[in-house]
Formats: C-alpha cells, structure tokens, sequence
C-alpha cells in the first residue's frame, strides 16, 4: 500500500456491539444475526477480553443455548486506531478471523474492524489493483446440492469458514451460495421449505441446503480484476465471489484471497526475510495441531533455497479432499507470490506432508528454470547489441581506398615538385 493509505482509526465502525462474558450463546446468535456479524467483541466493564465467533459457537452445536460466551473466547489480533492498512490485512490473514477490535491505551474498545471493511477500501489504482483473479482463485472443494442436509455442512465446518460453497439444482445449474452467516440462520431459528415455522419440530440438521441458501449466487468471468471482484463484494455484500466459465463455477475468490495480495505486495517491499512470508493454508480439516506444525517447517526448509533465487512473498496451500476408497486420499495446489511472478504446482496423494515436500521440490525447480530462462534472454540480447567496431561493406572499402589512393598519389608528385 502507497503512504497515505487508510488505518484503523479510518476504517473502524464506531460502538460496535459488544456483549459480555456471562451472556448466553442465544443471546450472541441473536445479536449476530441481527447486525450481520461473524464475530462479537466481549467485555468485563468496558475493557475488552476477547472475541466470540460464530464459527466457534458452530463447532459445538451441541452445547446448550444457555452457555455462558467465556467458555467460548478467542483472542483475537488487538490492534490500535493507528495501525495501517497491510498490517490490519495481515493481522486477519494470520489468525483467520473476519474483524478485529481497535483497541485505545486502556485497552478500552473504541471499534471494531473487519474484511470488509478492508475490501471497501481495496485500492483502486496500481498493480494489486489491476491483478486478475485468476490467479487467487482457488478451486470448489465443495459442491451442494439444493437437497442436501444441512447437518452434513456442520461436519465441514471448516470448508466453508473463509469462502461460501456453491449450490446446484437438480439440473447441475449454479443456483444459490452457502456460507458461515447462512449457517448462522439455522440455529437462531429453524427454517423449513424456505418459511420460518416455529412449530417445527425435529432437528435442524434434517433442514435442505436450499432452504437457506442465498441466491442468485455472485459470479464473475476469468479475467476480471481484483478491484473489480472488490467492488462485486462490496455493493452485494459477500465474502466471496465464483469464477465461473460456461456457466460453470470453476473457482472462488474470498475476502482473504484479495487481501493476500496486498499483504504480499507488502512483503515484497519490505524484502521480508523467508520467516516473514505469509502462509495461507485453506481446506485443511487435521485437528492435530502437530500436523501444521510439521507443514510449517517443511515450508519453509523449501522456501530456503527458493529465497536465493527470487524474493517470495506468499504461500496458498490448498487441500482438497478426495471421496475415494482410501480415505485420505487428497490433493494440495500451491500458489507461489515472488518478486519475479507467480508460480504453481499441485499433488495428489494419501501422505499430505510429503505432498507439501514435493510441491517446495517442484517449486523450488520452477523458480530456477525461469532464472535460467531470464539468464538465457538476457545473453541473447546483450549479442544482439550493437557494438562500436564498423560493420564489414566490400563496396563501402573499395571506394574508400580508391579515394585513399589518389589522394596519396597527389600529394607524392606535389612534394617531388617542391
């Protein structure tokens, strides 16, 4: 981002709604539906503890409504009214929530911030802006049915945490969207065949997927930019977008991925060291958190010798589970960001770590090709360059030496006179 570019303080909603740690979890879904939030900031007497978010309320659906937020607290990044616009990016991007609370001296809450926020300020002009989205996108690893249980999506919870999945009719036409928010509406208040009927009885994973879609979908052609794709989520009001083509949803561009980009235009400004690139991992289910741990150093042992070629400044792994007989069966793409262009290598295969060693391999093998290749153009272009020795005309020498010759002859008989 140019100096100048907006922070917090700027981009905050004053007086956010707030709730605090002895409320129930109905009162927090309640609250959440009604302003549209993921995320509520709670307090003990002003001072800011911590977050409540949907997607932890979600993960165990099973609790009672009468729970008490505390047992639900994340702590999210604390930012003040004076952090930048990138670092806010990043700050999201590294802990995967959607809004974070501005925070004053006191540590006193004075606002709140979120992705959207960021996306409604996307920059309008430069290189981040002119990007095509083609290049974030990452693939549907979800596709629903309109006649699909929703219960089925609280097992997938994580699948649908950073972009909405797509929802096709009988006809495999893209009808409608499902996202955290969509969700968010089930366990408020059951909806069935597309009417609110608070005599239902049954459970509210038996509810279809139609029902409480939002429809018609936000779809965008390849090549549109970011700005572009920005402006779409903002006047709509999503988190993502679908790439499609031929009517088909080839892909979803988030919120996040459009803030990768600017967090990676960042890094590559700073010439950030390799610890400092940015790793966004996306469709990953593992509840074990030594399984990231050991992605993350395998990361960056192969950023390590790619850094002595070019200067990277972000990482998208995404998994993509297969539904095979062997259960985990599964692929990984990786999207590359470098001071030289973007790379890309995919893997598929049931041992997900050395999928991610073999995709730094591939990674690290592309980045030198292209260094060989730039080298290469480079030498045929400096032979290519003129030189300052004259340039070989038999006809050119021949009358120069005549002329060369006469000359001398005239000077000869002058002197012989003298």
């Amino acid at each position: 981002m140019p100096e100048g570019s907006p922070t917090a303080g700027e981009l905050m909603s004053e007086e956010p709604a707030t709730i605090t740690e002895d409320a129930p979890i109905s009162q927090a879904l309640g609250l959440m539906r009604a302003r549209s939030y993921h995320e509520l900031p709670v307090v003990r007497r002003r001072r800011f503890v911590g977050m409540v978010t949907f997607e932890s309320i979600a993960r165990r659906v099973t609790l009672p409504l009468s729970t008490k937020v505390r047992h639900l607290l994340v702590l999210p990044p604390v930012v003040s009214p004076a952090t930048p616009y990138a670092e806010l990016a990043e700050q999201l991007l590294a802990t995967g929530l959607r809004a974070a609370p501005v925070v004053d001296r006191k540590n006193e809450l004075v606002g709140i911030v979120s992705r959207t926020d960021l996306i409604a300020a996307f920059p309008r002009d430069g290189a981040v802006a002119r990007q095509p989205i083609d290049s974030v996108a990452v693939p549907v690893s979800l596709h629903l049915r309109e006649t699909d249980q929703v219960g089925d999506l609280f097992s997938q919870i994580r699948s649908i945490e950073d972009h909405a999945a797509p929802v096709s009719d009988r006809r495999g036409r893209l009808v409608g969207a499902v996202g955290v928010a969509d969700l968010g509406r089930v366990l408020w208040r059951p909806v069935r065949r597309g009417r609110r009927d608070p005599q239902a009885q049954g459970s509210i994973y038996d509810i279809e997927v139609g029902t409480i879609m939002h429809s018609p979908p936000v779809t965008v052609p390849r090549g549109t930019t970011a700005r572009e794709a920005a402006e779409q989520m903002t006047s709509h009001r999503v988190s993502s977008v679908f790439l499609v083509d031929h009517g088909e949803a080839v892909g979803v561009v988030s919120q996040a991925a459009l803030l990768g980009l600017v967090v990676a235009q960042a890094a590559s400004a700073a010439r950030r060291r390799v610890e400092d690139v940015y790793v966004q991992i996306t469709g990953f289910r593992g509840s074990d958190p030594s399984v990231l741990a050991e992605i993350d150093r395998i990361v960056a042992r192969g950023l390590r010798p790619i850094a002595r070629q070019v200067a990277p400044t972000m990482l998208n792994l995404h998994f993509a589970p297969h539904a095979t007989h062997r259960s985990g069966d599964a692929s990984v793409d990786a999207r590359l960001h470098t001071d030289q262009g973007i790379f890309y290598a995919s893997h598929t295969g049931w041992n997900l770590l050395s999928g991610v060693a073999t995709l730094m391999d591939e990674l690290r093998s592309q980045v030198a090709r292209a260094k060989e290749a730039g080298r290469r153009r480079r030498r045929v272009k400096a032979d290519q360059i003129p030189t300052d020795e004259p340039v070989a005309d038999a006809d050119l020498e021949s009358r120069i030496r005549a002329a060369t010759a006469i000359e001398t002859e005239a000077h000869r008989r002058g002197k012989h006179r003298r």
